[in-house]
């Protein structure tokens, strides 16, 4: 009896052990899987632009190329997988599915007849360009995008009025003797916001240029606030199919203004607040969540956000870094308030124009920004959506990594299943 029993328990914890391993090799034939299918409909293979381009809905190529993918990620096996992969072409809509089965030999479970496990899996992307999509773009306008555009401007405000950052005070709706980017623009220094705005309005033109039918892509414009008394979500241009009157309201974007220095502790760019109310004003519009993009009446929606990283806004509770006096909070974005907008089915698409580092006659830099500039790139990456997320100077140029941005948001394939 007692060794009757043994072999039902030694078996028992033998099963065990071999469905723990066939777990583990269904979760790495999964990730090949995954692979597979966003490879063959990426934007950088020529396969996946020759299928989109189809008309007979032969895909045997691009096929041939996702299981070639599936290949490489799955590696050398000692059990038997098969896999099937078909790539199909309806109404715009590119779709990549990677079946697959792996028959895994068992080694302790052997002793109750269990010779194999058999596990399964599927993964699904699809991409399209037809796809409607609604673009919701925030633009930081906040103090300091005033900063020079290149280090030659940088260094040119240095000598004018021994500032790096143009500071555009306006009191009263009366520009003050203070106000130093009155004094930049005489000067033709050019300032980071210029540049986005100008960015702005020429991505206008590229997205007309993109779409296929004049309706396929809308676009809504939003800064932090045409002044420090008045910030807060502020509409340019409400969301709209007609991109030619976006862009002229595009190029009227201005640097925030604030009525005296350090006004209300220069707590003027709040990322939690205005994320927020971008995400509230999304799920308000065309049936609120994110839709398929397959018709104009149920669009993707996109936030847009071009910044320089780094959040400082009145926050005495959850800031990441030390607190000035109790309240000012400065750190990199934070994951949850992206977090809330990818939960609700949102994509967000980052522009980070870098935070330059530099020295200051106060030491402001060295003291309060310093410590956290590493993490301000990867925290903005982290809060992008997968693929969605670029890094450039403005003498590398923001215009054309703005359309860079744009082409990888409407060309980005995704895993639906």
């Amino acid at each position: 009896m007692t060794a009757f029993m043994l072999v039902g328990m030694l078996g028992a914890v033998g099963l065990g052990v071999d469905v723990s391993q066939a777990v583990s090799i269904k979760h790495e034939l999964q990730g090949a899987a995954d692979a597979a299918a966003l490879a063959v409909l990426s934007t950088q293979s020529s396969t996946a632009k020759q299928a989109m381009q189809a008309q007979d809905g032969n895909m045997a190529q691009a096929e041939a190329d996702a299981g070639r993918v599936f290949n490489a990620n799955a590696g050398k096996k000692t059990y038997i997988v098969t896999r099937k992969v078909s790539v199909v072409k309806q109404n715009g809509i590119l779709t990549a599915t990677v079946n697959f089965t792996a028959t895994v030999p068992t080694t302790f479970s052997r002793i109750l007849g269990q010779q194999v496990i058999e596990v399964k899996g599927k993964a699904i992307a699809q991409t399209s360009t037809a796809a409607y999509r609604d673009f919701y773009m925030l633009l930081d306008n906040t103090p300091s995008m005033g900063l020079g555009a290149t280090n030659a401007d940088i260094a040119k405000m240095r000598d004018r009025d021994n500032c790096v950052f143009a500071c555009h005070v306006v009191k009263g709706g009366v520009v003050q003797p203070s106000d130093t980017y009155g004094d930049a623009r005489a000067a033709g220094i050019t300032t980071r916001i210029d540049m986005v705005a100008k960015a702005a309005a020429s991505l206008m033109d590229t997205a007309k240029q993109a779409r296929l039918v004049p309706d396929q892509f809308r676009v809504a414009l939003y800064t932090f606030g045409p002044d420090a008394s008045k910030r807060g979500l502020t509409e340019i241009s409400p969301l709209t199919e007609d991109l030619d009157s976006v862009k002229p309201k595009a190029t009227t974007i201005d640097l925030m203004s604030v009525p005296n220095s350090n006004y209300d502790y220069d707590q003027m760019t709040d990322f939690d607040g205005r994320i927020r109310d971008v995400g509230k004003v999304m799920s308000e519009s065309a049936k609120g969540a994110s839709g398929t993009g397959r018709t104009a009446d149920d669009p993707e929606k996109i936030l847009f956000f071009v910044t320089d990283g780094v959040n400082d806004a009145k926050k005495p509770n959850g800031c990441s870094e030390p607190l000035w006096r109790g309240t000012r909070c400065q750190e990199p974005i934070a994951a949850s308030v992206c977090n809330d907008l990818k939960q609700a089915g949102f994509r967000i698409a980052i522009l980070y124009t870098t935070y330059l580092k530099m020295k200051t006659d106060d030491g402001w830099y060295e003291k309060w920004i310093q410590p956290f500039d590493p993490q301000i790139s990867p925290a903005l990456k982290a809060c992008a959506s997968p693929s969605l997320f670029f890094e450039v100077s403005p003498s590398e140029g923001i215009d054309e990594a703005m359309k860079a941005l744009f082409f990888q948001a409407i060309n980005t394939p995704r895993l639906v299943g």
